[in-house]
């Protein structure tokens, strides 16, 4: 008799294992932005410093943040970001730092710098796996409680934390987080490095203070420009326009409402009874149907009465935009230049997101001349550093018409000139193109609201370029003038007969040039009325969009 052959089926089926998220990542580090030594040093300090920020601002503490690099050897460097912030709770640590995809904003609709719960856990990762060296985090709560000090390693196998060290230490600081990684690492100065992100943190949180040393043991105190923290983004509900199928038949199923008009009420923002009623009527569907009993073809049928129903826009108040005075004060910290003006939109919406757009300029001075105009992009108050020509905001400004503006380009292109251009995106949810969180996807309704807040920018600094352009025409014909008054004081004595020294005198009184002062001072008037107006504008447009 034949022994029976083993299917290969069986055989393939034995090889299948379930992989975990810190597995994975651990062979996909790329796809979390730690893809080279020194991008891998930005993106440590990046997460850390964004954790700080959005743990300071949660606290209602203005932030106070130390950073520094520590070279070990050639390619090994020691992290240390130390905060003034509230702190973790003691039990939440491990899983904070050495667990991915474990975090509170990713089920919150509401602005803020981390969303999916890997950031500063994917840093510990990569130093693990590239010195074998646990995490060190020191934190407190309160001058009542003790300072807690873990060593963490990552279990890769598990996606769990697994403690090295654990003991109550004696700290200095009332309360805060001090986060210690030793990683493989490359320190370069540039537009893509550490300096260059903490210089535009500095920028775009203008009330915060970072003290930065380097590897070089050179320290740099960005101080803060303003003691008011920003305004605290509320939580809402998702809006019904952004929900697609397969989510809303996962929100019936889990639902505790009773009815279909009161699932609609309790889930969505913006939906009231009057509205839910209306969504069923477009839908054919009765308000009273138990959530339960939908099936698939009848909540197709309620996301087709979604759409037919008109819903206000969602509420703003989960949004936190820094605003056109906070933004200008920022550049001018950081930036020497002659010129500074910023915008900030009307609230606007992207699949049931709401988001902000801001954008702000900074001209002449000390900026380079012969050069690209200078792009800033921040999303969420976060500097985007990398992957600058998959961006939304790189591909809108490269599609605005800087010509008319006193700027030079060629075609669709960066602009040339002394100019920095800033954009800042204040979302809910930013729609990042990958876990990097670098690049800004192309949504239309995104690319809209960029290029008229450039343009707004645009034209006001064409404004100003064109007076300066006119106040030095007259200011070189006023010295062309200067230079041959000697001639014509000569001449005119011998005309008139008066003495050549009063007549001198009357013609020195003509440079003065009172009307260009007063030009000068009109300048700044013309722009104050012209956002007014602006803004009245844009206000009553919101207004209407909203009723």
């Amino acid at each position: 008799m034949e022994k029976e052959e083993i299917p290969i089926a069986v055989e393939l089926a034995k090889k299948q294992k379930e992989i975990s998220v810190a597995e994975f990542f651990t062979k996909n580090r790329h796809l979390l932005g730690f893809d080279n030594k020194r991008k891998a040093l930005l993106m440590t300090i990046k997460e850390a410093v964004d954790n700080s920020l959005d743990a300071c601002e949660e606290a209602r503490v203005l932030p106070e943040i130390s950073v520094e690099i520590i070279q070990m050897s050639e390619y090994k460097y020691k992290v240390i970001v130390e905060d003034n912030g509230p702190g973790i709770v003691k039990k939440q640590i491990p899983n904070i730092f050495a667990k991915l995809l474990y975090g509170s904003k990713f089920h919150t609709l509401k602005q803020a710098r981390g969303q999916q719960g890997i950031g500063i856990s994917a840093a510990v990762l990569y130093g693990q796996l590239t010195t074998g060296r646990p995490v060190k985090i020191t934190s407190r709560i309160s001058k009542k409680e003790p300072a807690h000090y873990y060593e963490l390693h990552i279990d890769t196998q598990s996606n769990k934390p697994s403690i090295v060290k654990e003991e109550i230490v004696e700290w200095a600081a009332g309360h805060g987080t001090r986060v210690e990684i030793d990683l493989e690492a490359e320190y370069l100065k540039g537009n893509q490095s550490v300096d260059e992100y903490l210089k535009q943190t500095a920028v775009i949180n203008p009330h915060v203070t970072i003290i930065y040393t380097n590897p070089k043991s050179e320290q740099v105190i960005y101080a803060r420009a303003t003691d008011k923290l920003p305004k605290q983004s509320q939580e809402i509900k998702p809006h019904p326009y952004g929900i697609e199928l397969g989510m809303l038949m996962e929100k019936l199923k889990w639902t505790e409402s009773r009815t279909l008009q009161s699932f609609l009420t309790s889930e969505f923002s913006r939906v009231g009874p009057g509205t839910a009623k209306e969504i069923c009527e477009h839908g054919a569907i009765l308000p009273s149907t138990k959530p339960s009993q939908i099936t698939r073809d009848i909540a197709e049928k309620l996301l087709e009465g979604i759409q037919k129903t008109k819903i206000i826009a969602p509420p703003t108040d989960c949004l936190s935009p820094i605003g056109e005075e906070l933004l200008e004060k920022g550049l001018k910290k950081e930036i020497k230049a002659e010129f500074y003006c910023a915008t900030s939109r009307a609230p606007s919406v992207y699949r049931g997101n709401p988001f902000i757009i801001e954008a702000g300029v900074a001209y002449g001075g000390e900026i380079p001349k012969e050069e690209k105009a200078n792009i800033l992009r921040f999303a969420n108050r976060v500097p985007l550093l990398y992957q600058e020509g998959a961006c939304a905001m790189a591909k809108s400004i490269m599609e605005t018409n800087w010509k008319p503006y006193g700027l030079q380009q060629s075609g669709d292109s960066i602009p040339y000139g002394p100019v920095v251009i800033v954009v800042h995106m204040s979302s809910v949810w930013v729609p990042f193109t990958s876990e990097s969180k670098e690049a800004i996807a192309h949504y239309n309704e995104i690319i809209k609201e960029i290029k008229l807040a450039l343009q707004e920018c645009g034209r006001l600094l064409g404004a100003y370029v064109r007076k300066k352009t006119r106040i030095s025409d007259q200011m070189e014909r006023a010295n062309m003038f200067e230079k041959y008054i000697p001639e014509v004081a000569d001449s005119l004595s011998v005309l008139t007969g008066e003495k050549k020294e009063k007549i001198l005198e009357k013609l020195e009184k003509m440079l003065v040039k009172p009307e260009i002062k007063q030009e000068i001072l009109q300048e700044d008037t013309d722009d104050k009325l012209y956002r007014m107006e602006f803004k009245k504008k844009e206000n009553e447009e919101t207004r209407e969009e909203a009723s």
